[in-house]
């Protein structure tokens, strides 16, 4: 084959620090604009983008010439600084240092879509800890 075909579509979760409460309805457009543009940016085309005060959700196509470490690390860093920067909360914004990655197929996308915008109907019956460990216990994976 002469040329390479990849596409890979990337489902991934990270929480603020210490899982504290701090994007509400005040910052959490802004927030998550800013997280759109940023990994559009990094030529990671976003499917969806939502989550809750204390998580964020993202669907996006993994350009591949970056790692997915190296994608979830900048778009944290840089929307840290940006809501720090910009005030959008009275105390320091922080995201926990780690983050879940899942591949979705094609075939499960609007499972994953609709599952991602769903989040707020969702979390009235599991709290943001419960699905984190929901989803390494489906995904066989051990937390450390």
């Amino acid at each position: 084959m002469s040329q390479s075909f990849i596409k890979l579509w990337v489902h991934a979760i990270w929480a603020t620090k210490n899982r504290q409460e701090l994007i509400d309805d005040s910052i959490e457009k802004k927030l998550y604009d800013f997280i759109y543009e940023e990994l559009i940016d990094l030529g990671c085309p976003v499917r969806i983008l939502n989550g809750m005060p204390d998580h964020v959700h993202v669907l996006f196509l993994q350009n591949p010439q970056k790692t997915i470490t190296d994608i979830v690390k900048q778009i944290k860093g840089s929307s840290s600084h940006f809501i720090n920067r910009e005030e959008l909360i009275l105390e320091k914004f922080a995201w926990q240092t780690g983050f879940a990655a899942y591949s979705v197929s094609e075939s499960q996308l609007e499972v994953v879509y609709n599952y991602i915008k769903n989040q707020k109907h969702h979390h009235l019956k599991k709290n943001g800890q419960d699905e984190f460990d929901e989803f390494v216990k489906l995904h066989g994976l051990e937390k450390k």
